[in-house]
């Protein structure tokens, strides 16, 4: 797989657009293995790792597992120094398996359920120094029920959201966090019962450069937050007992171009924009959790043209992946780049042929399975593959088996060798929970 980039002008970091992908190299993979086809190039996931640590060079970067918990981007993310921020107990198991120890591996959930929580305190008994964040008091109080008093960090709600969609919106949504203006008597009082270790918060996900202003406002109260926490800003009530704090969390949320002229950010003046919005933490850490800006570019869907049906409407190519493999589109109205890789028996290659709008359409029995209109493709022609770019982050992660459809398979690209790290699902795996379940029998298909 080629590491060819573009790089933008002036101090933007580099981004990788869809058109960079070694068209022949993906050919060749789809041809292989068969399409649906995700294809991770891992060598890239450690390019933008190693970005952030080189922005963010005195801070604590957790990657958001649940951008993608494929057990090689894990080990990936691991190696590079990252640490893992787990979203549930499934993905602090999937961590832990990839190699992360208990000092790097923070469980952030949000209304966790009671098995969830009965996992993590077990799990605290072998690996005491995981970081449990809790935002809400009825969930600490959840947390003592069973017997809980180790590391704890306390989501706050700042009042403050950005992100791409209204859907991940979350630094002012009610649904996380403890709201700000009770959030350091919470963490006080919580101080009695835990190792309270931190303050987080976070503004959403996908924040785009004109979102900035939204994420320095956040980060900002949240050093405000810490500085009246540690005593080295008195909120003007009687003196309290400080707290002895590690680090303030900021979140993550970092944006990435999906759309082919769009700019990326510029991650050096966002790192040095933080840092001087968060101000003296007085020996304090600043962590972030970067998700989708690790693995977002590193990843690609091939599919292959099945249907090209002219309508009075316009041009519908239909494709053998849906909605139920890349859920975005349809979920978010999210911007997916497409590239005609060609591949039709009998056509030309696609830089010989003429561009035309058309609607991408996949296999589901519904009008939003759909991964864009008025697309300007080089003509597609049945039997010609696809290659839909972004989507390393919350593509397989967020794939279904809606429509009872087998989940694709995934190859992992890394130093020019392609392995495959998830096979493709078949239609005997679509009811092997029933069968475990009735103790029947079915043959294999």
């Amino acid at each position: 797989m080629t590491t060819e980039t573009v790089r933008d002008t002036g101090a933007n970091p580099v981004v990788r657009r869809v058109s960079d992908w070694d068209a022949d190299r993906l050919a060749a993979l789809a041809d292989e293995h068969g399409t649906p086809l995700y294809v991770q190039d891992l060598d890239r996931t450690r390019q933008n790792c190693e970005r952030l640590l080189s922005a963010f060079p005195d801070a604590d970067v957790r990657y958001a597992v649940k951008a993608h918990t494929g057990r090689a981007v894990l080990e990936t993310v691991r190696e590079a120094g990252l640490d893992a921020e787990c979203a549930s107990a499934g993905e602090v198991d999937r961590a832990l398996a990839a190699g992360f120890g208990g000092d790097r591996l923070h469980y952030t959930a949000v209304n966790p359920p009671a098995r969830d929580l009965d996992y993590v305190v077990d799990v605290v008994e072998r690996e005491p120094a995981i970081t449990v964040t809790a935002g809400a008091v009825d969930t600490l109080d959840r947390l003592a029920e069973r017997g809980y008093d180790g590391r704890l960090c306390l989501r706050v709600n700042p009042g403050v959201g950005a992100g791409h969609h209204a859907k991940v919106t979350t630094g002012s949504a009610p649904k996380f966090g403890v709201p700000y203006d009770r959030a350091a008597s919470v963490a006080r009082e919580a101080a009695e019962r835990f190792d309270v270790v931190g303050v987080h918060a976070h503004a959403g996900s996908g924040i785009d450069p004109d979102q900035l202003d939204s994420h320095r406002e956040l980060v900002a109260r949240m050093g405000d937050l810490a500085r009246e926490l540690i005593g080295a800003e008195p909120d003007g009530n009687d003196e309290p007992d400080p707290l002895d704090l590690e680090y303030v969390d900021v979140g993550g949320g970092f944006g990435v171009p999906y759309r082919e002229d769009a700019e990326p950010l510029d991650l050096d003046a966002v790192a040095e924009a933080t840092r001087d919005a968060v101000g003296d933490l007085s020996g304090l850490a600043l962590a972030i959790e970067p998700g989708r800006y690790v693995v977002a570019d590193a990843g690609v869907l091939v599919t292959r043209v099945n249907t090209v049906k002219p309508t009075p409407e316009g041009t519908v190519v239909g494709v053998d992946a849906g909605m139920t493999d890349l859920l975005r589109p349809a979920m978010y109205d999210a911007y997916h780049p497409i590239r005609n890789l060609g591949g039709a028996v009998d056509e030309p290659d696609p830089a010989d042929r003429e561009p035309e709008p058309v609607t991408v359409a996949g296999p589901i029995c519904e009008t939003g399975d759909s991964f864009g209109t008025d697309r300007a493709l080089a003509r597609p022609a049945r039997g010609d593959l696809l290659a839909v770019g972004v989507a390393g982050a919350y593509g397989y992660e967020m794939a279904n088996q809606y429509n009872s459809r087998p989940r694709p398979a995934e190859v992992a690209l890394a130093d020019g060798k392609a392995t495959v790290v998830r096979r493709r699902e078949r239609l005997v795996d679509l009811t092997t929970v029933e069968r475990e379940a009735t103790g029947a029998e079915v043959a294999d298909r």
